[in-house]
């Protein structure tokens, strides 16, 4: 990445005022996740209307202010203790103009209110406020992105994916259909609409979630920053210096002619060759890449055929992933909301990276060694906050490990004292499912007196489980290419990248413009 490190964060959770007395528990999982954290304060509210109807409306003035004295205190402090920490707040406005999130670089700005866009950025202060939109693809008018109104000096870049879903295009596989309520997408507002309208911006991914911060899954930003400092991180952020994945934490390096992915080519003559450059790890095989130009595919790496023949070394490098979760259903055993998982993983080399796949409160990696992990997981059968921004009724939660070590030796997997045998061959040629049925029988027969069936679906539906991911190898997980992009199209042309891996996790560039 040359100059620049990749620092990982959510720019996207949202802390309600009733939730202001948890802050410090949201900040400690943030600080496990995170290598900074924008919080952004959600001063709205479900009111009843005088008629009854239950209506989302902005807190009193007093409560927001009284809420974001303790979150500027709280921020002040986590900044002299070390962390980078920004303090920001969700506008919605009138809906015409779409949502965006603001953050401040400096911790002595205030809320504003106003009913539109344009009337917003005339209180913030440039170059120290930025206003970021999200879920963009909603109907114009009805909290979808208002391109007529954008301002790339405030909005250097938007969210092309949260829990929503994504709001690349109209078309793309990845739906938005997890918040039913605010309807279909549609076009018109999208990333691509932007695009096509000439306006400059990055792109990001980030959860838009208001149960814990960084849920797995619901997406993630990526920054690329000379430092981890407050300062080093906003300047990626005026300059666009930013990426977007779905879950995985894939790391992306997309380059024209050396400039990175954010930047503005000037005064580009139309004979001057031009080279994009990528290179991609992924945390699972990666299938993919492609390049698009003004929206348009350009050129289409596929990686998946290039290695899986390879013959396997004796020692192998490979990233594999293992998930805990499951468990009995809350419409049979009701009393039975979660299960703490006590783990580690010892291997016959090196463990080299581990990555944190979490959805909720309660994940700990308790001790790191080369060859060892021990770690605690809390996983749920019921959403964090049991309403319709919480994430998924079940809650599984996952570590993806990158290890080293001879292709024949055996991993140990210790869950809650048993040992499991994983031999490094057998998870790289496929997936092990392993399962606690002889608990949920016993449990079963104690509650229900029951004790068979004709089939298993009483005990295995309950069971609690475990898989172990099918191992991927080194060469299955990197990827990289060239590709001549020839002359300019139009006076204003923008590249990106979209990276897909074999799982289906995803990460978008911010584009590079070229004029």
């Amino acid at each position: 990445m040359n100059k620049y490190n990749i620092y990982w964060t959510d720019m996207h959770s949202n802390i309600h005022s009733n939730q202001m007395k948890d802050l410090e528990k949201w900040f400690e999982h943030a600080k496990k996740l995170l290598d900074f954290w924008p919080i952004a304060y959600y001063p709205y509210y479900m009111r009843k209307d005088e008629t009854g109807l239950g209506v989302e409306d902005i807190y009193p003035e007093e409560v927001v202010n009284k809420d974001w004295e303790q979150l500027r205190e709280f921020v002040i402090e986590k900044n002299k203790e070390g962390y980078p920490m920004f303090m920001g707040f969700e506008w919605q406005g009138s809906g015409l103009d779409g949502d965006h999130n603001v953050y401040y670089l400096d911790n002595d700005q205030n809320t504003h209110r106003p009913l539109r866009y344009e009337e917003l950025i005339k209180l913030l202060p440039l170059d120290r406020a930025i206003a970021i939109p999200h879920h963009l693809a909603y109907e114009l008018g009805k909290r979808g992105k208002n391109w007529s109104t954008h301002n790339e000096a405030y909005s250097p870049f938007v969210e092309i994916y949260s829990s929503h879903g994504s709001s690349e295009s109209d078309v793309t596989s990845v739906h938005m259909a997890r918040h039913i309520h605010m309807g279909p997408r549609t076009s018109g507002c999208t990333v691509e609409d932007g695009l096509n309208k000439n306006n400059i911006f990055g792109i990001i991914a980030s959860g838009d979630n208001h149960s814990a911060p960084a849920v797995y899954g619901h997406g993630l930003m990526a920054c690329l920053s000379e430092q981890c400092t407050k300062e080093a991180i906003w300047d990626a952020f005026l300059n666009r210096r930013v990426y977007g994945v779905t879950g995985d934490r894939i790391k992306l390096d997309f380059k024209i002619n050396d400039y990175v992915m954010g930047s503005v080519i000037e005064n580009v003559d139309s004979s001057e060759k031009l080279e994009a450059v990528v290179n991609a790890e992924g945390s699972h095989a990666i299938d993919r890449i492609e390049l698009l130009r003004n929206n348009v595919l350009l050129h289409v790496y596929t990686h998946s055929g290039k290695w899986e023949e390879k013959e396997l070394k004796e020692n192998v490098r490979f990233k594999f992933k293992v998930e805990f979760g499951w468990g009995p259903d809350r419409r049979v055993y009701e009393d039975i909301e979660k299960k703490i998982w006590q783990a580690s993983l010892k291997v016959d080399g090196k463990i080299l990276s581990i990555e944190k796949c979490f959805t909720n409160f309660g994940q700990e990696i308790n001790n790191v060694e080369d060859d060892r992990c021990d770690f605690t997981l809390t996983t749920y059968k019921s959403s964090a906050t049991g309403k319709w921004m919480g994430p998924s009724p079940v809650e599984n939660e996952a570590l993806i490990f990158e290890v080293e070590a001879p292709l024949e030796s055996i991993m140990n997997l210790k869950v809650d004292g048993k040992i499991y045998d994983l031999v490094v061959r057998e998870v790289i040629e496929g997936s092990q499912l392993f399962h606690l049925r002889d608990d949920i029988e016993q449990l079963t027969k104690e509650r229900w007196g029951f004790t068979s069936y004709y089939r298993d679906d009483p005990f295995w539906h309950n069971a609690y489980k475990f898989k172990v991911y099918q191992g991927i190898v080194e060469d299955g997980y990197r990827a990289s290419f060239k590709y001549e992009i020839g002359a300019k199209k139009t006076d204003c042309d923008n590249y990106r990248v979209r990276v897909y891996e074999k799982n289906g996790h995803m990460a978008w560039s911010s584009p590079i413009f070229i004029r």
